[in-house]
């Protein structure tokens, strides 16, 4: 593929924002609507195209209502994943001045304030996970915390934030690999979880994507001076090594489930790919990873050129191997054993995929042209 690897981000964004009116999910508040926005919203920062940013507000309008309320969204739920969308609010106030977007940016604050938590203070993933911290959740909601905080000058939500990542990363990380399980349950309760940690099974590929873009996006806003950022930054470097290791060395890519490499069946995935790409490029240009990671990451996103997007002959662009999703608990019962992980759906162009994969594009290319 000839073509710059921003144009290829470009060209798949525009592909999405003319198709994704028609998807199931933009008529609802959902956090895989946040995933796309939050890519719009790079492509803005980096090309200044109005294009983008009028795809967002137009987005947005169709939930946020003159007083600030959200259509389809429930405080009561207590779901981190309801806060990702969220995060174009900010963006949005700071444009438009539209007082809307603030007040809508305090509802989902209202329920951070009261969100149930672990005795330690993390975050349960959902209401309906009681004691469940899932890596998904940080994603969702740490980074919010921290633009938030950024915003209106209340630290508290630093220290909030740093809080979830220090404490998901030391519950579910394995002392062995360096990788980072998909949840862990305190209560020990779950069918799921292992009696003597706690710990889900296996390390999913997208969870362990949606902690390192945490940590990434969060360090956007964590201040210099804040105790806990060092922390942080070296537990990010840590995690990356342990990526290190199970990167394939023959496409670049990263398996569906990183701790079993080579198994039948645990195939080459997009959505971590993308993500640990998005992360590693991202960490290196900002500083907070060594520079050696630039060329794992630059490895990753021409394997998804080679390997995974394909072209038809109308020009088309699609994200393969995309995993349609992966749970644990609920009904029917998501036990995290190897065979759910497999058996769980693969898609073309699913958002969750797509979005990080605009964003390592716009990565790369930004550190490019540094």
């Amino acid at each position: 593929m000839k073509e710059t690897l921003q144009l290829t981000s470009a060209r798949m964004a525009q592909q999405f924002m003319e198709s994704y009116r028609n998807h199931e999910l933009y008529s609802t508040w959902h956090y895989e609507n946040g995933c796309l926005l939050k890519a719009l919203e790079e492509l803005y920062t980096y090309t200044g195209e109005q294009k983008y940013f009028d795809y967002i507000r137009e987005l947005m309008d169709h939930f946020v209502q003159e007083d600030g309320s959200i259509r389809s969204y429930t405080i009561e739920e207590y779901n981190l994943d309801q806060i990702n969308q969220g995060k174009s609010l900010f963006l949005l106030h700071e444009k438009t001045g539209e007082e809307k977007y603030r007040k809508a940016a305090e509802l989902l604050m209202i329920q951070l304030k009261g969100q149930p938590h672990t005795s330690e203070g993390g975050f349960w993933h959902k209401k309906i996970y009681p004691f469940q911290m899932w890596l998904d959740g940080l994603y969702m909601a740490t980074p919010y915390l921290t633009q938030y905080g950024a915003v209106t000058g209340e630290e508290k939500w630093f220290d909030k934030a740093a809080l979830q990542l220090l404490l998901v990363e030391q519950r579910t990380r394995d002392p062995r690999s360096g990788l980072l399980y998909h949840a862990w349950d305190e209560s020990k309760e779950q069918r799921w979880s292992s009696g003597e940690t706690g710990c889900s099974p296996h390390v999913w590929s997208r969870a362990m994507g949606w902690y390192v873009m945490a940590v990434v996006d969060t360090l956007d806003h964590l201040p210099v001076d804040h105790p806990q950022r060092g922390q942080i930054v070296g537990i990010f470097e840590r995690v990356a090594n342990a990526l290190v290791h199970v990167q394939d060395q023959q496409t670049g890519l990263w398996p569906h489930l990183l701790d079993q490499p080579g198994r039948e069946r645990n195939y080459l995935e997009a959505s971590g790919t993308s993500m640990f790409v998005y992360a590693l490029a991202k960490g290196v240009r900002k500083g907070y990873l060594s520079g050696k990671f630039k060329a794992v990451a630059e490895k990753g996103y021409q394997g998804l050129l080679q390997h995974l997007l394909q072209t038809d002959r109308e020009g088309v662009l699609s994200l393969t191997q995309c995993n349609g999703g992966a749970g644990l608990g609920g009904s029917p019962y998501r036990d995290g054993s190897y065979e759910y992980y497999v058996t769980e759906s693969i898609r073309i162009n699913d958002p969750k995929s797509v979005a990080p994969f605009i964003l390592a594009g716009v990565e790369i290319e930004l550190y490019k042209s540094n």
